[in-house]
């Protein structure tokens, strides 16, 4: 069994309770690692230790071409590690190894990437109106940043702020999920060898209820960012409130799939399974909510259910596996109850709904690919994120129909829509309140493009260049340069 450990002020380091956790692989229900349960004392001294890196050791004071050139060391340390960050994210997720290597590629080009931003802002002169006299507008480091990612893409997710973070210069404290700690545990040791001083990367693991918390409601943080979900997001708002600090939320969302009748039919069918069925439909932008106009409904759903029943559900390390299981048992019966719900509401289960027959995968968390037909606006199931492998179809007969029907709910994540017509691309691209939209395409996304969502689906963007700029602050700087008294007061 893998046994690692916290990273705390350049030192690894057991929970101070001494409590531990163990780690289970989602395709068996066994442990394949124990890490410490940390609490609130190990997030309050890495706090500090982050604070007194900010504030005394210097690291804001770093030039930013030697900031970047860490990152990029970084980078090549996740290249080189590749395919031990793949199995241990596979181990923790169940996901196929393939798509751990997908993630993988990806993380070391987002780290490059802001490896690149590291020293390109320079600030901005601003025309002054006022004689003899400079205006410059600069960014400097927010400060000590809490970090709290989740367990679907745990370092995906985690070098999406990590990475941002320490080009602009703050200092982190990275608290991953419990049930997903080691591969942020793995690029901690990396960061440790490219050579990070002490203080400025921190790793507390432990549950949300202590350690996100303290990261939460700490007056000595300056920014929070959580990926996760809606109920814990409003949490962190209010704890975060407690000193005003800057908050950074991605709170899922509830993406629809619309599919005009004029789509490329073939690409849209194989699109709306690629939006779902990676990971167990445990992304938060699934094309979970499939919308399909009149005319090809009944044809649409026919084909998407013959492609479902051809998905092979299995262990990573099967070769043939096309989908893992979903995340732990608690998430799995949230699941099954979501399936139950859909069909006392009157949705048409036409697939799935049920766990696998191969006794080889009854002791893990596996749920077989499922299809619910005639669903409506008003189902939990259309309106709620269930989070797993489970496709919703709806029926409409107009673009103004679908466009307010897609818009009908608290998120505002991410979208996609199928046509061919132009006019109706830019008219459908503008229509839907999304912070992403995808035209004849779905789940696509790429680290120079910011992400993040409308309404509930949180605040704040990542990646691109924004999602460097969520972690400074602007400062204005004025400098007369011929000073004359005013001779107003008592003169």
């Amino acid at each position: 069994m893998i046994r690692k450990k916290m990273y705390i002020d350049g030192e690894w380091v057991e929970a101070r309770s001494g409590a531990v956790r163990q780690s289970i692989n989602p395709c068996d229900g066994q442990p394949v690692a124990e890490v410490p349960e940390g609490g609130r004392e190990d997030a309050q001294a890495a706090i500090a230790a982050a604070r007194r890196a900010f504030d005394h050791d210097g690291w804001p004071q770093t030039p930013a071409a030697e900031r970047g050139a860490m990152l990029y060391k970084l980078s090549e340390l996740i290249v080189r590690d590749k395919e031990e960050l793949a199995q241990l994210e596979t181990l923790d997720t169940g996901k196929t190894l393939e798509e751990s290597r997908w993630d993988m590629d990806d993380i070391a080009g987002i780290f490059r990437y802001f490896a690149g931003l590291a020293d390109k802002d320079g600030g901005e002169v601003i025309d002054s109106p006022i004689p003899d006299s400079t205006s410059t507008v600069i960014r400097e480091p927010v400060g000590v940043c809490g970090q709290i990612s989740p367990w679907n893409y745990p370092l995906l997710q985690a070098s999406w702020k990590m990475a941002p973070a320490l080009a602009a210069g703050c200092t982190i404290v990275m608290k991953p999920s419990e049930i997903t700690p080691l591969t942020t545990i793995k690029v901690t040791e990396l960061a440790e060898e490219a050579g990070y001083p002490k203080g400025v990367v921190n790793l507390v693991l432990g549950p949300g209820a202590s350690v996100g918390d303290e990261l939460s409601s700490n007056h000595d943080v300056d920014l929070i960012s959580f990926t996760g979900g809606i109920v814990t997001g409003k949490k962190i708002i209010q704890a975060a409130s407690t000193n005003v600090k800057k908050i950074a939320l991605e709170l899922g969302g509830k993406n629809p799939n619309i599919i005009f009748a004029d789509a490329d039919f073939d690409t849209a069918v194989d699109y709306a399974l690629n939006g779902v069925f990676f990971h167990a439909g445990q992304i938060c932008s699934a094309g979970a909510r499939v919308m399909v106009e009149d005319p090809i409904y009944d044809k649409f759903v026919a084909a998407l259910k013959a492609r479902m029943e051809k998905i092979v559900v299995g262990k990573w390390t099967d070769e043939k596996t096309q989908m893992g299981p979903l995340i732990s048992a608690e998430h799995l019966a949230k699941v099954k109850g979501y399936v139950e719900i859909g069909q006392q509401e009157g949705a048409k289960l036409l697939l799935g709904g049920n766990l696998p027959e191969d006794p080889e995968l009854r002791n893990g968390y596996f749920y077989m690919p499922t299809l619910f037909a005639d669903c409506t606006n008003d189902m939990r199931i259309v309106q709620e994120e269930v989070f797993g492998p489970v496709i919703t179809v709806e029926r409409f007969s107009t673009e103004d129909e679908a466009i307010e029907r897609a818009n009908s709910t608290v998120y505002g994540l991410s979208a996609g829509f199928w046509t061919r017509d132009p006019d109706r691309i830019q008219r459908v691209s503008r229509a839907l309140r999304f912070g992403t939209v995808w035209v004849n395409d779905f789940n696509v996304y790429f680290v120079q493009a910011p992400w993040g969502g409308y309404k509930q689906s949180g605040m704040g963007r990542e990646l691109g260049r924004i999602g460097l700029e969520e972690y400074t602050e602007v400062k204005h700087i004025y400098q007369n340069h011929k000073t004359q008294a005013l001779n107003w007061f008592g003169a």
